[in-house]
Formats: C-alpha cells, sequence, structure tokens
C-alpha cells in the first residue's frame, strides 16, 4: 500500500508546481500591463453624487471635451512683457491649432495687470493617454519660440502629464525594489539561499494572476485603475503573499525539525497554518471590500482590486508553496539546517527572554506599554487631512507646480481653474451678480458662443465662470467656494457650482464621511472573524482595542513626522481611511497568528504555558513578516508623489509598532494577567490550572 501511494505522494506536488509554472508563464507579465488599462485623470476619481461631480456633466454640452493646458510667459531679464513678445506668444500658440492632440483653438496670448507675464490656453483632447507627454512637448516647444522669454506649462493637462511621469516607475522600479528589499530580509532571516527565492517565485505568480484578473476587469470597465491603486496592489500582493509564506515555512521547519517526512510535513504545516492564514487574508480582504461603500470611485476601485491581490496570495501559498516545499524537503533550507521553534538558540532564545518578561511581569508590562501608545495617540489631531495642496502633490519639484505658482504670482490665484457654475438662462443676470459679488472671486462671466457674442444658452442653461482670488487648491479658494455656493443658491436653486476648488472641496468632505462610515464596518468584520476564529468574545474585544490605539498612535506621531519633518501641510482626505484599512486589518493579521497558535498551545498546556509557548513559536516569523511588510510598503517612496510617501510612512511605521510593541509585548502580557476568562465565554475561561 506504501508503494502505491508513493508515487501519488509526489504527484500531486509535481502537478501543483507545474500549474503554477504554467500560469506564471501565461500571466507574470500582467502586473506590468497595468499601466495599458489605467488613467492618471483625477476627474475619473470624483465622488459620485457630489455637486461639483453633476457640473462635469452638464458642462459637456456648452464645449467639446477638453482638457486644458496654460502656457505662462516671464520676460528672462523679470522686466514687463513687451508688445512684441505677446504678438509672438499669440502666433505660438495659433501655430498650434492643427497639432494632433489639440482640441480646438487656442487663445490669444493676453497679458497680467503687473505687465510682467503672458498667459494663454491651449485646449488639449482628454483621451490622449500615452501621447499626452509627447503633445505637451509640442506645446512647450512652441511656446519656446517667444524670444527672451521664459514659457512653462501649467493647469490640468500639465498636471496630468507629471503624474504620469510619476508613476511611469509602477512597473519596473517599485517592484524591483520592493523585490529586492523582501529578498534581503529573507537571506538574512533564514540564512537559506534556496528558501527566500522560493518565497519570492510565489509571490510574483500571485501577483502575475492577480494582475491579469485586473487587466481583464478594468479593460472591460468593471472598475477602474490608476497608478496609486496600481502601486498599492503591487506592495500589497508582495507583502501579504510574504507574511504568510513566512507563516506556512516556520510550520514547514517545525514539523521537518520534529522528525516528519517532507509530505508529511508539508501537510501537517498547511492544515496547521490554515486557519490563521485564512482568517488573516478575510480580515485585509473584506476590509478592503468595505471600501465599495465610499463614494469616491478610486476607494471604490481599490476595494476589489486589493481583495484580489490577498486572494491570490492565500492561494499560492496554500498550494504552491507546499508543493515545491514538499518536493525539495529539508533542501530548502540548504545550507541551514531546519530546528524546531524549541531550540534555545538563535532568535528563539530572545523570544524565550521576552515570553520570561511577560510571565514575570505582566501587569507592569501592559500598562507601560499602553501609556506608550497612549502619548502618541494624544498627538492624534496634529494630523490635517484637509487635502494636500498643489505644490505638495509631488515629493520632488514638479514643472507643473513651479508654472502654477508663477501663474499665481501675476494673474488672480484661481486663473485657469474657475469655479464653474451650470445656471438656467432666465437666472443668468442674478446668478452672475451673485457670483461676481461673493467675497474670493476676482470675475465672473458668462459663456459665449462666440468672442464678444450672446450668451451660449444649450437646453435653457448657461454656464458662468467664476475666477477666483486665491489660488485653486487654498484653504481660503474652499472657503470662497462655500460662499460662492450659498450665493448661487440664494439667486437660483437649481444652479451648480462645480470646477477644481470645487471638486477638491466635495472630495474632502466626502472623504470624511467615508471614514466615519468605513472604519466602524470594518472593525466589526474583523471583530466577528476574531470571534469565530478564537470562540472567544472578550479576547476579540482586547485585540481591537490594541490595534486600534496602534492606529491612533500611528497617526499621531505621523501628524507630527509630515509637519515638522517632511514640511507637509497636511495629508489627503483619503490618507487616514487608507492608513486605517491597512495598518487595522494587517495589524490584526498578527495577532491572529499569535493568538490562534495560543490557543493551539491553551488547549495542551493551558493559558498561562499558552501564552509563553505561542510567543515563542511564532515570535520570530512574526517579527520577520512584520519587518518585510513594513518595507514593501516604505518601498511606496519610490513613487514621488506625496499621497504614497505618506501611506508608506503610515503602514510602515504601523507595522513595526504593532509588530515590535502591541503583538510582542501588549498583547502577550493582557493575556497572561488576564488568564483563563480572557476566553470567555469558551471552556477554556473555566480552566481551573494549567494542564501539565
Amino acid at each position: 500500500m506504501n508503494s502505491a501511494r508513493r508515487p501519488v505522494r509526489w504527484l500531486v506536488p509535481l502537478v501543483l508546481v507545474v500549474v503554477w509554472l504554467g500560469l506564471g508563464g501565461a500571466f507574470g507579465s500582467y502586473a506590468g500591463k497595468l499601466g495599458e488599462v489605467s488613467t492618471n485623470d483625477q476627474a475619473a476619481f470624483l465622488p459620485q453624487n457630489a455637486e461639483s461631480t453633476k457640473v462635469i456633466t452638464e458642462q459637456k454640452a456648452f464645449s467639446r471635451q477638453e482638457i486644458p493646458v496654460i502656457v505662462v510667459w516671464t520676460a528672462t531679464d523679470g522686466a514687463d512683457v513687451t508688445e512684441a513678445q505677446q504678438k509672438a506668444a499669440t502666433a505660438a500658440l495659433r501655430s498650434l491649432a492643427d497639432t494632433d492632440g489639440v482640441a480646438g483653438a487656442p487663445s490669444p496670448a493676453f497679458r497680467s495687470e503687473d505687465g510682467k507675464a503672458l498667459q494663454g490656453v491651449v485646449p488639449l483632447s482628454p483621451d490622449l493617454g500615452e501621447r499626452l507627454e509627447a503633445v505637451l512637448d509640442e506645446v512647450g516647444e512652441a511656446a519656446a519660440r517667444v524670444p527672451d522669454a521664459r514659457a512653462q506649462l501649467a493647469g490640468p493637462a500639465a498636471t496630468q502629464g507629471d503624474l504620469g511621469e510619476a508613476f511611469a516607475g509602477i512597473d519596473g522600479l517599485l517592484l524591483g525594489v520592493a523585490l529586492a528589499a523582501v529578498l534581503l530580509i529573507l537571506l538574512l532571516v533564514y540564512r537559506s539561499v534556496l528558501l527566500p527565492f522560493l518565497i519570492i517565485i510565489s509571490a510574483v505568480f500571485a501577483l502575475g494572476v492577480a494582475g491579469a484578473i485586473v487587466y481583464v476587469l478594468a479593460d472591460h470597465d468593471v472598475v477602474r485603475v490608476d497608478g496609486q491603486v496600481q502601486g498599492i496592489l503591487s506592495i500589497l500582493v508582495i507583502g501579504a503573499a510574504t507574511d504568510y509564506a513566512l507563516l506556512l515555512t516556520a510550520r514547514f521547519r517545525e514539523e521537518i525539525a520534529a522528525g516528519r517526512d517532507r509530505f508529511a510535513a508539508a501537510w501537517a504545516a498547511t492544515r496547521g497554518s490554515f486557519g490563521a492564514i485564512t482568517a488573516s487574508a478575510a480580515t485585509v480582504a473584506l476590509g478592503l471590500l468595505a471600501l465599495l461603500l465610499s463614494d469616491l470611485t478610486n476607494n471604490r476601485a481599490l476595494g476589489p482590486v486589493g481583495a484580489i491581490g490577498v486572494v491570490c496570495a492565500v492561494l499560492t501559498t496554500l498550494t504552491f508553496l507546499p508543493a515545491v516545499l514538499a518536493l525539495m524537503g529539508r533542501t530548502a533550507f540548504w545550507p541551514a539546517k531546519p530546528k524546531s521553534a524549541d531550540a534555545e538558540t538563535g532568535g528563539h532564545g530572545v523570544w524565550r527572554r521576552v515570553a520570561h518578561w511577560v510571565d514575570a511581569r505582566p501587569r507592569q508590562l501592559w500598562i507601560v506599554t499602553t501609556a506608550v501608545l497612549l502619548v502618541g495617540a494624544a498627538f492624534f489631531p496634529a494630523l490635517q487631512s484637509k487635502g494636500v495642496p498643489l505644490d505638495e502633490v509631488f515629493v520632488n519639484d514638479a514643472p507643473s507646480v513651479a508654472a502654477q505658482q508663477t501663474l499665481g504670482r501675476h494673474f488672480p490665484g484661481g486663473s485657469g481653474q474657475p469655479a464653474v457654475v451650470i445656471t438656467d438662462a432666465a437666472n443668468r443676470n442674478a446668478v452672475r451678480e451673485a457670483a461676481a459679488t461673493t467675497p474670493g472671486v476676482a470675475d465672473a462671466r458668462v459663456t459665449t458662443g462666440t468672442p464678444g457674442g450672446p450668451p451660449l444658452v444649450v437646453d435653457g442653461k448657461v454656464r458662468i465662470d467664476a475666477t477666483l482670488a486665491d489660488a485653486p487648491d487654498s484653504d481660503a479658494a474652499k472657503r470662497t467656494v462655500q460662499k460662492l455656493r450659498e450665493r448661487v443658491h440664494a439667486a437660483d436653486a437649481g444652479a451648480l457650482v462645480g470646477g477644481y476648488t470645487a471638486q477638491q472641496y466635495d472630495t474632502q468632505r466626502t472623504a470624511e464621511h467615508d471614514k466615519n462610515l468605513i472604519i466602524p464596518v470594518v472593525l466589526a468584520i474583523i471583530l466577528v472573524i476574531l470571534v469565530v476564529l478564537l470562540r472567544s468574545l472578550l479576547l476579540p474585544v482586547l485585540l481591537v482595542a490594541t490595534v486600534g490605539l496602534n492606529y491612533l498612535a500611528t497617526l499621531g506621531i505621523a501628524g507630527l513626522v509630515f509637519e515638522h519633518g517632511f514640511g507637509f501641510s497636511g495629508t489627503d482626505a483619503s490618507v487616514p481611511l487608507y492608513g486605517f484599512v491597512f495598518l487595522v486589518a494587517l495589524g490584526v493579521d498578527y495577532n491572529i497568528f499569535l493568538m490562534s497558535r495560543v490557543r493551539e498551545e491553551t488547549l495542551r498546556l493551558g493559558t498561562r504555558q499558552g501564552v509563553l509557548r505561542g510567543l515563542i513559536a511564532t515570535g520570530g516569523v512574526i517579527t520577520s513578516a512584520g519587518v518585510v511588510l513594513a518595507a514593501t510598503f516604505a518601498a511606496l517612496i519610490v513613487i514621488p508623489l506625496a499621497f504614497l510617501a505618506q501611506i508608506a510612512f503610515i503602514v510602515a511605521f504601523g507595522v513595526l509598532l504593532d509588530t515590535i510593541v502591541v503583538r510582542s509585548l501588549l498583547v502577550p502580557a493582557l493575556v497572561r494577567d488576564i488568564g483563563p476568562k480572557v476566553w470567555w465565554p469558551s471552556s477554556l475561561a473555566h480552566e481551573a490550572a494549567p494542564k501539565a
């Protein structure tokens, strides 16, 4: 019978490895192809039901869809621009009329009130995609023909071009940095040549399959993908797949060290880690899917995209990795030799000392660690999530930002980014007057069909462009939009106010609403999963409370670091929500890894020994997983955008804080101090004494 089963024992893992090699070969390139179906047009990610979003639909009737690039000229010697330069600038703009990608006739160049700058607008087609950079280059080359003048490109098209350039490194640089960081950490942790590469291959397979699925969905307009979602998907899959792989390989190492043969060890490792891995993945996947409740399109896109990535990470971890470990056995750890978690050497010795500390002074330990986290949480209000001004969107100096600053010095701050008012034609005079007299509005004009002609009326409505006095991304401009809406609505209850500033304001308000809605939902999801996994009510509540405290402490520290270290005046409105979903869901992962093992040991040895044995057995692997996840998210800093840099810091710092303080000290000390009652209402709560 054994001889009959032996070929089958080889056949199953061999087939699994071959299948995954085929999937990797077929779909491996799709992670790098997502740029083909992604968009960096921020207008595609506005709140669905916001007033500014409705304006976008309404204003399409007044002109062809276009995205403007604003050309601004200043004299190279700082003097006033001349009439000859103004004529040359107008000629340069007109020369672009027949350029492929230009959507209409460029405006003439007109002079600023201070006489030191010229401005002109070139409308571009909104669907240029990868050709946008080339068209912007043509505009720049034409603008540069004005003698003795410096030409700069500002406006939505220029900003979109800089975003495209910033995201250009996602397909190669970001993935390369993340994989290199993971590989280095794994080599240091395992001191093995082969195993780190097996884990990396497993993660890459997961990313390839996830990329293929997302590519198909995005290509059929089921989900929207932008550079941010694409980057987070890569990091999330690599980090999650590596974390799950570390947990499984640690169990495999224990089984091999205990004397099991390779096939039995692989099966025992898969069976022993299945519950923890699937529960951990469920917290992350369901937490991400809760983003579907958001009214922001990019949040809703990240939900299913991220969940797909996590599911693929679980699939490779529970199929490909056990199969290849079963085929390789001890060879996978070469040249190191597998040692059990009871060995009193290396990192296990460290965790024995930590366990002794937890056992000796549990109450003092959880009180001190809680106090430390509360100090960090006290600075939570320091994190200002009111949006990021344009000059802070890019970590480095972006040409469009410099151009917008030049524009703001010589023209009204809102030039090129007016507030757009749509109103009934019958009320146009009253609405225009209300807009023009609103404090903070520099000028308000009704759109005409021809220069100097009568108002353009479409379906009984007109468009009014209100130029704001302040920079369109400033707090002052957002306050002006609020006042503008009040006055315009008083003149015409059905009028709508949109435009860039209104979009930023609506996005900020929507993000605040989403945060208040989604955070309780995610906490409820995590609590239910923990209750099912641990068969307890008290312990899950404690675990959720600890990761919540860790989240608040992380955001408090982040607020101080962003303001005083990085010089950020605020964060994107969605940063706290993204930080919560990733930090809390991933933070619970490590508590799941720990407490599922503690429960397993408690069933044999009692709560006190269960805590100590669980901490010793999982301490090294969970800490390694935390370091890996922090390193992968830290790789997001290679994309020069403030949003991703802020997410990178929050998740990396928060994961390390959770791994080192919450999971290693606070949670074990709490469980040790409370004792068997922590398992209430499970039968383990009635434990009379530790079992022998």
